[in-house]
């Protein structure tokens, strides 16, 4: 018997969600870098380091919300949510030489963290609506 998969975002399934949150956050991070380098052209870490953090806080937000709907999908989601982060650090040959790896993993830390907490209570809240049902 399969067992049925929990809808969240736009009717999709967790990997579903989680792919298009890493889409959205992809672009999200490419537009903002782009218009925060053009204002500050002088400042590049400030720059750069910007659209980075918000990239992860924003990545591990949807983390907690989409494993705090399905407690299940704790094991993948920040994986797919983080795909991109994840090919630029086995592709890109500079990346564990410049600073931004430290944002970059800090953001997969922040992602992993979000998914656990968002898996516990759900997991606490799915328990204590099977605890409410009365049993006949």
């Amino acid at each position: 018997m399969r067992t049925k998969e929990r809808k969240f975002l736009f009717g999709l399934p967790s990997w579903g969600s989680a792919l298009l949150s890493a889409f959205v956050t992809f672009i999200f991070l490419l537009v903002l870098g782009s218009l925060l380098g053009s204002i500050f052209r002088s400042y590049e870490f400030i720059a750069a380091a910007i659209p980075y953090i918000s990239y992860a806080l924003i990545i591990s937000i949807f983390c907690f919300f989409i494993c705090k709907h399905d407690p299940n999908s704790f094991w993948y989601v920040p994986i797919i949510c983080n795909i991109f982060g994840i090919i630029s650090a086995l592709i890109e040959p500079n990346f564990w030489i410049t600073d931004m790896w430290i944002l970059i993993c800090g953001g997969w830390v922040l992602s992993v963290i979000g998914a656990i907490s968002g898996a516990l209570i759900g997991q606490k809240n799915i328990n204590a609506l099977n605890n409410s049902i009365p049993k006949f």
